[in-house]
């Protein structure tokens, strides 16, 4: 057992939580890191016992162009600060991570800087891939590189380099000593080198117990970089679009299905494929704007705490923030937020006192982190299962219909199980369980007579389940009104245009092709809205990879696979989960 074994964690995306500028002046370091310091407590009583925390170290703007492994950004303040920040987080019992950018690096970067002076002489020329000294960029460079993302600002490192490889290890190295972190989450993963990992994993087992090594893997088999060779855990992708989707369409078929998969992706076994499950993070929408009914926050949560794997929470989210992707920007995402402001959010906000009780339940149940999982009871409405260990039964319940229902499961452990989040009891005789459920609620059942064992110390009634839907609802009704009264001044403004100040369409000007029933993207292979309006001939015919959305690019790569032969509701799902804009550009030129 380690400690990422029971973690859960709480990640931060600093340069936005912080408010530091968009682009790096490279002047007087600010430190900013000192404001994260009530934070710490807040994420301890939280619920919270690690941190996945970055990027950090120095850069030129979003932080994943890094010029200095050894520096932290000067937007956040010196080594120094980042020191204690980690010492004061040891100090409160939680772990911290850092974001491991090894992929690429920013065009500052001391070794690129090298190259571009002494180009075919300079001794840095292998460190990067595909140096073509024939070629130009739109740096006027006057040669050019592989790149990440189609973005020539991210230089790709050739991590098949000894050198770069000995050099990252060495940053690793380093960052243990200087800071004490306790792991890496590897950015990018799902295109490392596998040889790459192997070496990260090799000195991982020596530079510090229990040293832990995550991955940000999208699409794919998970297995190929979680076993004892490469890395410890992935991010749970296929687990985060279900968790949305599952509830907006009322289909826990589609959760149930993706977890079952997933655990027998990892052998049956509960320690088989530990995935770093999550709601939502600093690249995809908030959950609670991807989420069309508020109230199923509940649910989403419950199931992020109990279902196999490593439970995260992105900042902000405990208190219900939205977030969305907007003309492709990830600003919305990664918010500025004024600690004093949720100071009181543990007492006031429903949802954050939720996960703080589930946070609680999970590190005072063992078996949400070891025991075997077991599907009890499956529609497409409610949705019962249980984690196994020792000869107890930890029972999840979640219901996502607008009514009460009753669900029913057996092979059960007779005796009084108790509600850890509401405090209710229920018996179970004969190994027969039957108990009521909420609208858009969810529980964790734990045997009474275990009660040590599941130490959750939340009281019965201090977490009232009805708050916390209300509390979301008036959210929802608050937003809604908003929007109607938006609606209505964009209607007034309308209205006020008289036609002839309606420039017409110039005849010259070609419309964008709108798909036809037959031809929409979405009616092809059974999507939502989103696609309703991408034509797959005109897609099939396109080839600026770079100019097109998360959407258009699913569906490009999608008619890849469809020439090949029958997309699958697998492949199709590995496609539709992956939002990452950079990683879908290189899937879909790597089809030939």
């Amino acid at each position: 057992m380690a400690w990422y074994d029971e973690a859960v964690f709480y990640h931060i995306y600093p340069l936005g939580l912080l408010g530091a500028p968009k682009q790096n002046e490279y002047k007087e370091p600010v430190n900013r890191m000192k404001e994260l310091t009530p934070w710490i407590s807040h994420i301890k009583k939280a619920g919270f016992n690690a941190i996945y925390i970055g990027p950090l170290f120095e850069s030129v703007g979003h932080g994943y162009e890094t010029t200095d492994y050894k520096k932290l950004d000067s937007r956040l303040g010196t080594n120094e600060d980042l020191k204690k920040f980690v010492a004061d987080c040891h100090e409160e019992g939680v772990k911290v991570i850092f974001d491991g950018v090894f992929n690429h690096v920013g065009r500052d970067f001391f070794a690129f800087k090298d190259l571009k002076q002494n180009r075919e002489n300079s001794p840095y020329r292998d460190w990067f891939c595909n140096v073509n000294f024939g070629g130009n960029n739109e740096y006027n460079d006057g040669f050019c590189y592989d790149n990440w993302g189609g973005y020539n600002l991210l230089v790709k490192l050739n991590q098949r380099n000894g050198a770069v490889k000995d050099y990252i290890c060495d940053v690793i190295r380093f960052w243990v000593s200087e800071f004490d972190v306790d792991g890496i989450r590897l950015d990018a993963a799902d295109v490392l080198d596998f040889d790459f990992m192997k070496a990260l994993r090799s000195l991982a087992n020596t530079v510090k117990p229990d040293f832990w090594l995550m991955g940000e893997v999208i699409h794919g088999d998970y297995t190929r970089w979680v076993n004892g060779e490469t890395l410890h855990s992935v991010t749970n992708y296929n687990l985060h679009k279900a968790l949305y989707s599952g509830h907006n369409e009322h289909n826990y078929f589609e959760i149930a299905h993706t977890v079952k998969r997933l655990y027998e992706m990892g052998g049956n076994r509960p320690d088989g494929l530990k995935l770093y499950n999550f709601a939502d993070n600093h690249d995809v929408e908030r959950i609670a704007t991807r989420v069309n009914n508020k109230a199923h926050l509940f649910p989403i949560y419950v199931l992020t705490y109990t279902l196999p794997g490593v439970p995260s929470v992105y900042y902000g989210s405990e208190f219900g923030i939205e977030g969305k992707k907007e003309k492709g920007s990830d600003d919305s995402l990664r918010p500025a937020l004024d600690y004093q402001e949720y100071k009181d959010a543990l007492q006031n906000n429903q949802l954050t006192r939720i996960i703080a009780a589930l946070g609680k339940i999970r590190q005072n149940t063992p078996a949400l982190s070891y025991g075997v999982y077991r599907e009890l009871m499956l529609t497409n409405r409610q949705y019962v299962f249980a984690r196994s260990l020792d000869g107890i039964d930890v029972v999840v319940t979640v219901n996502n219909d607008d009514n009460e229902a009753t669900v029913q499961a057996g092979g059960l452990g007779d005796g009084v199980y108790k509600g850890a989040i509401s405090g209710r009891e229920v018996t179970v005789s004969g190994g027969n369980f039957s108990v009521s459920i909420g609208a858009g609620e969810g529980e964790i059942w734990i045997p009474a007579s275990a009660a040590s064992f599941a130490d959750t110390k939340v009281e019965a009634g201090e977490i009232k389940t009805e708050a916390v839907k209300g509390s979301l609802e008036e959210k929802k009704a608050e937003e809604a009104q908003k929007a109607e009264e938006a609606k209505k001044e964009a209607e007034t403004k309308e209205a006020k245009q008289s036609a002839e100040q309606k420039a017409p369409q110039a005849k010259d000007t070609v419309a964008e092709p709108k798909a036809n029933v037959s031809d929409s993207a979405a009616e092809k292979y059974g999507l939502d809205e989103n696609y309703a309006q991408i034509s797959t001939e005109s897609i099939r015919n396109r080839s600026d990879y770079d100019s097109m959305s998360v959407y258009e690019l699913q569906v490009a790569i999608l008619e890849k696979m469809a020439q090949n032969g029958p997309v699958t509701d697998q492949m199709k799902q590995t496609v539709i989960v992956n939002e990452h804009l950079g990683s879908l550009q290189n899937w879909v030129k790597s089809f030939r």
